[in-house]
């Protein structure tokens, strides 16, 4: 079995693998076959031998509007080289499911360590949820003099904004 040094896919870019697609938390079929390394055809033929293992809850292909949406956010490329067919998703259990049908040691390793990083993002977001509700209850419990406080917490409270590079060229205009 391969050990963790063998694996070493650090967290972060697990948890930036995981997308939220349909309200559903997901991983894109080539951020999973890089993980696992594999292409990403050969891992859709795993699956696509395995159909039964794999219903609509576990995976899904993405629309054309939602590959779009995924190709002007992170600049995957449409054209020639690029993508020929759908995006997979595969949500938690699917991603469980995957070790199944995918039956190498390293699989199996970075299966756990997807898992603890679907584990630890539950956990935020209830953690998170519970604080909001505390504070809704210190809000009904104190006047107004307090909402400004309330509310610089909630804003502290809001994920970062990512910051996005601006693409294409600038030309510089004179003022007259």
């Amino acid at each position: 079995m391969a050990n963790k040094s063998d694996v070493a896919i650090p967290t972060e870019r697990i948890e930036r693998a995981i997308l939220l697609i349909r309200g559903q938390k997901v991983m894109l079929d080539a951020d999973l076959a890089a993980m696992y390394g594999v292409t990403t055809s050969n891992l859709n033929k795993a699956v696509s031998r395995n159909k039964e293992r794999f219903p609509a809850d576990f995976m899904f292909p993405l629309t054309d509007d939602e590959a779009e949406s995924l190709r002007f956010q992170f600049g995957i490329s449409k054209t020639r080289g690029g993508r020929r067919y759908a995006f997979q998703v595969f949500t938690e259990q699917g991603v469980a499911m995957l070790s199944s049908v995918l039956r190498s040691p390293r699989a199996v390793a970075v299966n756990i360590e997807i898992m603890r990083a679907f584990v630890r993002l539950r956990e935020i977001l209830s953690s998170h949820a519970d604080l909001a509700r505390r504070l809704d209850d210190l809000e009904r419990k104190y006047d107004q003099q307090f909402a400004v406080v309330f509310q610089a917490i909630r804003e502290l409270m809001k994920p970062p904004r990512r910051k996005t590079k601006e693409i294409g060229y600038h030309t510089l205009v004179e003022k007259k």
